[in-house]
């Protein structure tokens, strides 16, 4: 598989969004200002909750023809809480 820039671009959008999002919702996740670690939280997020939503076959329409959609963006927050989540307890252990 080859990525161009453009997709690039997106993943690192996306990433960033979700990951600075999850962050804030789950309060010690890596907060403000740590904008690398919260794009690294994203990406890993928009993997775990893709795999989850066509595990679990979830989809929501697009309402607009955009590269950046909102299930891509939902998949990637759900995806980055599970994350900060599984960390937080494998800390704790």
């Amino acid at each position: 598989m080859t990525i161009d820039l453009p997709t690039l671009i997106v993943w690192l959008i996306i990433g960033a969004l979700s990951g600075s999002a999850a962050s804030n919702i789950m309060r010690g996740g890596s907060g403000r200002g740590r904008f690398l670690i919260n794009t690294i939280i994203g990406l890993i997020g928009a993997v775990i909750g893709g795999f989850l939503f066509q595990l679990f076959r979830i989809q929501i329409p697009a309402l607009l023809a955009i590269q950046i959609n909102a299930q891509q963006l939902l998949a990637a927050f759900v995806g980055a809480i599970i994350l900060i989540f599984l960390v937080r307890v494998l800390r704790r252990a």
